[in-house]
């Protein structure tokens, strides 16, 4: 681990949140499962490596997949003089999850997860992961055509807020030298040296 002693680029001192990736996939799953009341194995990360087989036309499932990530303007960053330092970053971002409902009852469940958001018990959750529920869009029917057959579809977006913390080993300043010269007819140069 490197820290501002060092110079050059600083990696975070810690590898911790926010999740992301796969972690991140299984919390918006966990969401969707608890809202809708869906079976958790008929709520699916909509890329995967290895795609799954897609469940017959009478199942009621979702597909979902996390779209777009947009941060805040610019983040906070605070110093602790505690110790040897260190800085904590803190910012905001808003992502947007694509969510696909197919089968019979689709519009249903698509429904159920609009309204349960508004929900304050099921927005909890959520809040223990320093998230937290900012709007939904439009259901849109999507229907599909397959082997001849209309598969009943539905998609909406769901936005959800977050909270990502980072810490950096940003040291204190212990001691430093510099130098000052004036802007005058005759400049005049002095060096001081700073100690904690």
């Amino acid at each position: 681990m490197n820290d501002s002693s060092t110079g050059g680029y600083l990696a975070p001192a810690v590898d911790a949140p926010p999740d992301e990736d796969d972690a991140l996939d299984d919390l918006v799953h966990d969401l969707i499962v608890g809202v809708t009341a869906l079976p958790s194995d008929l709520v699916r990360p909509r890329w995967q490596p290895v795609v799954a087989k897609q469940p017959e036309p009478s199942a009621n499932w979702c597909a979902f997949g996390i779209a777009e990530q947009r941060p805040d303007a610019s983040p906070a960053i605070q110093h602790d003089g505690a110790d040897e330092g260190g800085d904590t970053y803190i910012r905001h971002e808003e992502f947007s999850v694509a969510c696909t409902f197919y089968g019979p009852a689709a519009k249903g469940y698509a429904q159920r997860l609009a309204d349960g958001l508004a929900i304050p018990q099921n927005r909890e959750a959520l809040g223990a992961n320093d998230m937290a529920f900012i709007s939904v869009s439009e259901i849109r029917a999507a229907p599909d055509l397959v082997n001849q057959q209309w598969i009943r579809r539905y998609d909406m977006t769901v936005t959800l807020r977050r909270k990502i913390v980072r810490a950096y080993a940003v040291l204190n300043i212990m001691s430093a030298e510099l130098s000052t010269t004036t802007d005058a007819a005759q400049p005049v140069s002095q060096t001081s040296t700073v100690t904690q």
